[in-house]
């Protein structure tokens, strides 16, 4: 199919990045579909690590293509930082030729990022966890029909309008809960030169991709977060605001609805940021023990990831949603020296057992497991699948079990060449 949506199948940082830097090498179009800039893709080149925000991971291919699109929430002033840091490492970006933003995507705006901090504080102990950049205040505006697109900085007469509009709705309340009052003439002229230096980039990118999709050319869909944050499908309240399942690809990119391959990413044990249910979760040293290998600690925020055992009941629900017809296993060298726990059912309050996934009191649920013998070789340097230790093929022909699907590839490091293909 010459089109293949790569999704995080649990609550994000599972690895996406890797994978769709591996994947587009056969690529001519990499296109993120939602979120903003509190997502992080992490890449280990030659050169070093490099973390993407906003930018496709595809840009560090010559070849391809990179577009932002119409889903995603755009904080113009970072998206120009981001570039620019870019440029700084050697990458090649052309605003107009390897990199396409949608005149329909939604602006971020220093509103945004002050009411998405004030909601958090007034949240008190039931916080959410967000990054605190304004993705969410800026998809509610969206809703609202009060937002500013990045075609609207192309448009100054129409942008100031639309900021002086904004404004006066926002100053209005911000006086009431104690916040500082919004500067309109400064947004304007902060705004307007950024639009200056996205202009060239900022077109209609469903045309483009559309136009693509009928000529054959091969389209990467870049999902962020995973689909447990999706804010329908996934741990409501505690998700992200916009569509981080496949749900999202199609409205998020202006193509139309067709076939194509998704592959869902999960590491070989879980692993959730901010607040929520998490059933598998380690509280203990075991948890502790195993952030400090994986090196869990988010690549945007910086903030420790919380650690768990794989929860096929989890991934079962979200390669469905998704429609995942297989998976990539990343973080396998990780698991060197631990227990190989895989979650298969979870009890409920009321004494039931269940293998399908709840939408309420999934925090009262409690994991049931099966256990199998672990591993102490290093993985890191193993490149066939026959070539694992016999425990490490049992562990992921036992995640093929309980899942039921199938894992095509598997990641044995964080650097490019470190996979094994089934």
């Amino acid at each position: 199919m010459p089109t293949t949506c790569v999704v995080g199948i649990l609550w994000g940082d599972e690895g996406k990045g890797k994978v769709i830097d591996f994947l587009a090498a056969e690529t001519d179009y990499v296109v993120r579909f939602g979120g903003g800039h509190n997502a992080g893709h992490t890449l280990i080149l030659p050169s070093g690590k490099l973390v993407l925000h906003l930018v496709p991971s595809g840009v560090v291919h010559a070849h391809t293509t990179n577009v932002i699109g119409n889903g995603v929430v755009v904080d113009p002033i970072h998206l120009c930082s981001e570039i620019a840091k870019l440029r700084d490492r050697g990458l090649r970006v052309e605003l107009g030729r390897n990199l396409l933003l949608s005149e329909r995507a939604h602006l971020i705006l220093e509103a945004h990022r002050q009411q998405d901090h004030w909601h958090e504080h007034l949240r008190g102990s039931g916080k959410i966890g967000t990054t605190g950049r304004g993705i969410g205040p800026a998809y509610s505006d969206r809703c609202s029909r009060i937002g500013l697109r990045l075609g609207d900085l192309l448009r100054p007469e129409r942008l100031r309008a639309g900021l002086q509009s904004l404004v006066q709705q926002k100053n209005a309340w911000f006086a009431s809960a104690g916040l500082a009052a919004l500067d309109p003439d400064t947004m304007y002229r902060d705004l307007l030169a950024a639009g200056e230096t996205l202009r060239p980039g900022i077109v209609d990118t469903g045309a483009v991709l559309r136009e693509a999709n009928a000529a054959g050319k091969r389209i990467l869909l870049e999902g962020a977060q995973g689909c447990l944050l999706d804010v329908e499908l996934g741990t409501y309240p505690f998700v992200t605001s916009s569509h981080a399942s496949t749900g999202g690809a199609f409205s998020g990119t202006g193509l139309p609805p067709h076939a194509m391959r998704v592959v869902g990413i999960a590491k070989a044990y879980a692993t959730r940021v901010g607040e929520g249910p998490f059933p598998t979760e380690l509280k203990d040293e075991v948890g502790d023990q195993l952030r400090k290998a994986g090196n869990e600690f988010g690549s945007t925020t910086g903030r420790p990831r919380r650690c768990g055992w794989f929860d096929s009941v989890a991934v079962r629900y979200s390669g469905g949603v998704s429609g995942a017809s297989e998976l990539v296993v990343t973080n396998l060298d990780v698991l060197r020296g631990f227990p190989l726990r895989i979650c298969v059912a979870y009890r409920m309050p009321d004494g039931t057992r269940t293998t399908q996934w709840p939408a309420f009191d999934l925090e009262l649920a409690v994991p049931e497991y099966v256990e199998l013998p672990s591993f102490s070789e290093d993985l890191r340097e193993i490149r066939q699948f026959a070539k694992l230790p016999l425990n490490a093929q049992n562990y992921i022909r036992a995640l093929e079990t309980h899942t039921g699907i199938p894992v095509r590839v598997v990641s044995v490091g964080p650097e490019r060449q470190q996979v094994i293909l089934r």
